[in-house]
């Protein structure tokens, strides 16, 4: 079973957490202190640690490279500050992924499943995610709208993953040149544009006219069921 250890010193998330990672099938650990951390990674080796940067008894990215000295285990930071040096802190530091504040249980379950799969990891088995007609096969990579296969690139899959992961939520072009292109910085908008141009049309939709994929100016793309 796919382990993961939790180093937040907010018990409330920290608690969230454990709570919506253990509904979907991991075994979860938590810890509120880095030296905790340190200690749990070194004597259980979990699959994946996600970490929290304020910690009060270490800084989060000075924990993240002992961690890094003793072990390769992949490692999210979670983090309240979305600013770019932060981020660029964390994953020259080591860190594979990380996810900002506040953020649902979903999206988080992706951004572990994504990085146990760049890692060659055994993660929990992914269900189809359904909206509406649309059908979307993680597992399989394969796409259903009202039945019908649908003939998807494999960046026009991932993006359409991405989306489906967080179903309803409005998720940045950023997030998304992260996750589909690892590009977070510097990445080009307008690849991300022409490949949901492309997936609109085969969801037999328009920007114009959308169903599925609703834009939300100046901030990103949210996915719905069109009867939502």
């Amino acid at each position: 079973m796919t382990s993961i250890l939790v180093v937040e010193d907010d018990e409330p998330i920290r608690r969230a957490v454990h709570r919506g990672l253990s509904d979907r099938g991991y075994a979860v650990a938590s810890v509120s202190t880095g030296l905790a951390a340190l200690e749990h990674v070194l004597a259980e080796s979990p699959t994946l640690v996600l970490l929290d940067l304020g910690l009060p008894d270490v800084g989060g990215l000075t924990l993240l490279s002992m961690i890094r000295a003793a072990s390769q285990v992949p490692v999210i930071v979670i983090t309240a500050q979305d600013d770019d040096p932060t981020m660029v802190k964390a994953l020259d530091s080591g860190a594979d992924d990380y996810i900002v504040k506040p953020f649902g249980t979903d999206q988080l379950a992706a951004r572990i499943r994504a990085v146990l799969r760049r890692g060659g990891r055994d993660a929990a088995p992914p269900e189809p995610l359904k909206l509406g007609a649309l059908t979307v096969n993680e597992r399989t990579r394969t796409a259903t709208l009202s039945g019908e296969p649908l003939d998807l690139a494999r960046k026009e899959f991932d993006l359409l993953l991405a989306l489906a992961t967080r179903a309803g939520d409005v998720v940045t072009k950023r997030e998304l040149l992260a996750e589909v292109w690892q590009e977070a910085y510097g990445g080009s908008e307008r690849t991300l544009d022409v490949h949901l141009s492309q997936l609109r049309r085969k969801l037999g939709e328009s920007a114009a006219e959308p169903r599925y994929l609703h834009s939300v100016r100046g901030v990103g793309v949210r996915l719905v069921a069109p009867d939502a």
